[in-house]
């Protein structure tokens, strides 16, 4: 499942890093988290001294949410609702406030937590590691066979949490919270970077971004970049996406944007 953290339009060129790295600097580090220029994992980067490539693999759209408003208004029926990304804290939590008293809330990892406690909800489920496996892990630890459970989601959810749930005997109610769509990217410019070498490191905060960059790109490209550029993933879902394509990548320490950010710092000072 994806720790899926996506967001908006980036609001420079997708192209082009901070500025050129002269003979001897530092070079770039690609985000492809869909984030502004102001985005939180980039904005961890350059404090770390890095220079950021803005390549937003996928982006974030607002969904057909009348499935998600019709099982808001009976949320007094569900026991549990299921949090695996920041875009379904938002979704929900626009619409209601506060927290029902009697609804048990999980959340994947601690980014998304954060959130929810930012938004005045009790996180009461949370797994030692930030992936889906792990979530359903801690759930069967917990009496939830007949209980009802909430799950709003990405239009790309990988079935992990819904499916394991299910085997632990839950009933579980999946309702699309927003969308996950392709950036627009400039190929042809993104191909010339490449091309130059001035790439260190790529960071990838989801499996969606995996999947539509090496979309967007083609193979070729896609594993020239990976090739003189090690991959960094948030956690093991997404590195699992890199690993079928044949790469080797880099796990961030902790699986949140700031452990991702630290771990590509280590990662580009022992190359350079």
């Amino acid at each position: 499942m994806t720790v899926m953290d996506d967001a908006s339009n980036p609001s420079n060129s997708p192209g082009q890093p901070d500025s050129q790295p002269a003979q001897g600097q530092a070079k770039a580090v690609v985000v492809t988290r869909g984030e502004p220029d102001n985005g939180p994992l980039s904005t961890h980067l350059r404090e770390l001294g890095l220079q950021v490539l803005l390549w937003p693999a996928v982006t974030v759209a607002v969904a057909d949410t009348a499935a998600l408003e019709e099982a808001l208004r009976s949320l007094s029926d569900f026991d549990w609702i299921v949090f695996a990304s920041r875009h379904a804290v938002a979704a929900v939590t626009e619409r209601v406030t506060p927290a029902p008293a009697n609804l048990r809330v999980a959340a994947v990892g601690q980014a998304t937590s954060q959130v929810l406690h930012q938004r005045g909800w009790p996180v009461d489920l949370l797994p030692d590691e930030a992936n889906a496996a792990a979530l359903v892990s801690a759930f069967a630890t917990k009496p939830i066979s007949g209980m009802k459970v909430l799950f709003p989601a990405s239009s790309r959810a990988l079935p992990t949490i819904a499916v394991g749930l299910k085997q632990l005997g839950a009933h579980v109610v999946q309702v699309e919270a927003y969308r996950t769509e392709p950036a627009s990217l400039d190929i042809a410019q993104c191909h010339a970077v490449i091309d130059s070498g001035v790439v260190s490191a790529v960071t990838f905060a989801s499996p969606s971004a995996v999947i539509e960059l090496e979309r967007s790109f083609g193979k070729e490209y896609f594993d020239k970049l990976l090739a003189n550029a090690p991959a960094v993933a948030i956690g093991p879902t997404t590195a699992r996406e890199l690993i079928e394509r044949g790469r080797s990548p880099v796990l961030a320490e902790s699986a949140t944007l700031l452990g991702l950010a630290v771990t590509t710092f280590r990662l580009v000072q022992t190359r350079h």
